[in-house]
């Protein structure tokens, strides 16, 4: 299928060749980033046990390639290649942007992440703490593989330490929560001797009432998680629709700037869009060596019929220009 290319702004031979060298790192950027969107979004339909193809305009993606028309309005032909080329990039970091994302992860932190980082609230009941005058109970998280390391020691770190007060109150895959009874006035330099033999405090106050607010609060962030999943899902669909929309455009740069490299001026080429198997690919190049003529094909080989190292990521230059799109 033919891959429409426009008549572009060619500017100088200099211009032409520094952005020769910029389009190849800069197609590695914005292919790196459609992908990343696409694994954020299959593992967000995993999550909300939902699943749609990708579409762009309504269509598959492959049958988008073939149907690629220039945005004219969006990226006008006459503005110079290289102002073109940063208005892509510009499409494409606003697209990294990902504040919901950040706001997910805070949720799943808070509910399921191990005893080091989730909230603890609901795993501490009032009878497991202490807290008169004098006494005060302290939270360690112990990893699993040190918990015979803590009980044989936890009673020297500091003077004052209640004996046999350690208690485990739960435990994950990771890690242990345990508590300790001591005196107040060694509470300090009894949390630096902790930290000291690689054991972590967990800061907590026992309140009811703040209980039953943190309580309401995961409640709440619990609700809003399906509509949260909803929302990331159709702000990655949007985003990758523009990603992958400016990678074709920038595509067509490449292919309309390589072409006058190689074939000079005014343009004159045909571009097209092929998807062979993997196992006809090296026959599909045969049959386009052969278009170009079999003594112009020897040159682009070395003597023992190895694959200089081509453009891009490609990894071998052929008597004609070609260009790899990598689709998950």
């Amino acid at each position: 299928m033919q891959f429409n290319v426009p008549d572009l702004r060619v500017g100088n031979l200099d211009s032409l060749l520094a952005l020769s060298d910029e389009l190849v790192k800069s197609n590695i950027v914005i292919e790196g980033v459609s992908q990343k969107i696409v694994r954020q979004i299959d593992e967000l339909e995993q999550v909300a046990s939902e699943g749609a193809s990708l579409t762009l305009d309504g269509v598959p993606v492959e049958t988008y390639i073939t149907r690629f028309a220039w945005d004219e309005a969006k990226f006008p032909t006459m503005s110079p290649l290289k102002e073109t080329v940063n208005n892509i990039h510009g499409l494409v970091r606003a697209a990294e942007y990902n504040t919901i994302r950040g706001q997910l992860n805070a949720i799943n932190r808070k509910q399921s992440g191990t005893l080091a980082v989730r909230d603890l609230s609901d795993l501490i009941k009032p009878e497991d703490i202490i807290t008169t005058e004098n006494l005060e109970t302290l939270l360690a998280i112990i990893p699993k593989y040190s918990e015979n390391d803590w009980l044989s020691s936890y009673e020297t770190l500091a003077t004052y330490v209640v004996p046999r007060s350690s208690k485990k109150l739960h435990e994950d895959n990771e890690y242990a929560l345990y508590t300790i009874t001591l005196f107040k006035r060694v509470a300090d330099s009894f949390k630096v001797a902790v930290r000291e033999k690689g054991f972590q405090m967990r800061e907590f106050e026992y309140s009811p009432e703040e209980q039953n607010t943190r309580k309401q609060e995961l409640q709440k962030l619990m609700e809003d998680q399906e509509s949260m999943l909803t929302s990331l899902l159709q702000w990655c669909y949007s985003s990758y629709g523009e990603v992958f929309r400016a990678w074709m455009h920038f595509c067509a740069i490449r292919v309309f700037t390589e072409s006058i490299l190689r074939y000079g001026l005014p343009p004159n080429f045909l571009s097209v869009v092929l998807s062979p198997s993997t196992k006809s690919e090296k026959n599909v190049r045969a049959i386009l060596e052969e278009l170009c003529g079999n003594v112009q094909s020897n040159y682009w080989k070395s003597d023992d019929d190895v694959g200089m190292a081509g453009l891009g990521s490609e990894t071998e230059v052929h008597p004609y220009v070609s260009f790899t799109i990598n689709l998950i």
